[in-house]
């Protein structure tokens, strides 16, 4: 028996059917909706019930309907075989289109990524997203200013409020080290499901963390920084002319309690 051939990346399907014009006329023109990302190696992901339950709250905030996380599990599965990959980089989105009674569950698989663990620097802007506790595909403003701080010769850029305080990446969380404690920003911004694993398994490895408000003004009030979302985590050298101290026994840390977070088959 002949194992088959991996199907050209970026591979989608729709509600467990490859992909067809009229499907992504659907996610081109009626992309009202939300979605999660995941790394996925070898059919494992870590945190796979956090995603489920994004997926299952997202859709019952914005649709009023529940997503059963058998069927999503079941689905991302499926689009794994479909492509003919155990790794990957795995987005699922929730649409409802006009006349729609359920949720359309598209899944797409492109190949495996990994954050660059180099020292970032980010350029601090002024936006703040909307329902940020939702996850939404077409973040035009995260997009802008990100490229706005790439030109500036930035690697990314940090979300502000008006009144200085800073709330996340333009698709990351940040946290900050003060010599005794992770403190996470107390403001509007995506629980993303590196940083509650990472939270989970703080108290094992011993690291304390906190919620607390992070300003501008006060960015000299830290010793390191660091971004976190699916791909992995890199420490921040610099928020505009603030610099920070890249802690390497910290990312050790950091990767060692988020390596104990424990994988899940999908």
């Amino acid at each position: 028996m002949t194992t088959p051939a991996a199907a050209p990346v970026p591979y989608a399907e729709f509600d467990g059917h490859p992909a067809t014009e009229d499907d992504l006329r659907t996610a081109a023109f009626f992309n009202h909706g939300h979605f999660t990302a995941m790394q996925v190696r070898e059919s494992r992901v870590r945190g796979l019930g956090l995603h489920l339950d994004r997926l299952d709250s997202a859709n019952r905030a914005i649709f009023e309907l529940p997503l059963d996380g058998g069927r999503v599990r079941e689905l991302i599965r499926h689009a794994l075989q479909g492509a003919g990959a155990v790794d990957g980089s795995v987005r699922v989105h929730g649409f409802l289109p006009p006349g729609a009674t359920g949720t359309t569950v598209m899944v797409t698989v492109r190949a495996p990524a990994r954050m660059s663990t180099e020292p970032k620097s980010m350029m601090s802007v002024p936006y703040a997203r909307a329902v940020p506790h939702l996850k939404r595909p077409g973040e035009f403003g995260q997009t802008y200013y990100g490229n706005l701080a790439s030109r500036a010769g930035f690697d990314d850029a940090v979300l502000t409020l008006p009144d200085g305080s800073v709330t996340e990446g333009s698709f990351t969380n940040i946290g900050f080290w003060d010599g005794d404690s992770v403190v996470w920003p107390q403001a509007p911004a995506l629980l993303g499901t590196t940083m509650a694993l990472l939270e989970q398994e703080f108290p094992g490895a011993g690291v304390r963390s906190r919620r607390s408000p992070v300003t501008l003004d006060g960015l000299g009030a830290y010793r390191s920084a660091f971004v976190t979302n699916s791909q992995g985590i890199a420490p921040v050298r610099r928020i505009d002319d603030t610099a920070f101290t890249v802690d390497e026994e910290l990312m050790e840390r950091l990767d060692a309690a988020y390596g104990k977070a424990p994988w899940d088959t999908v």
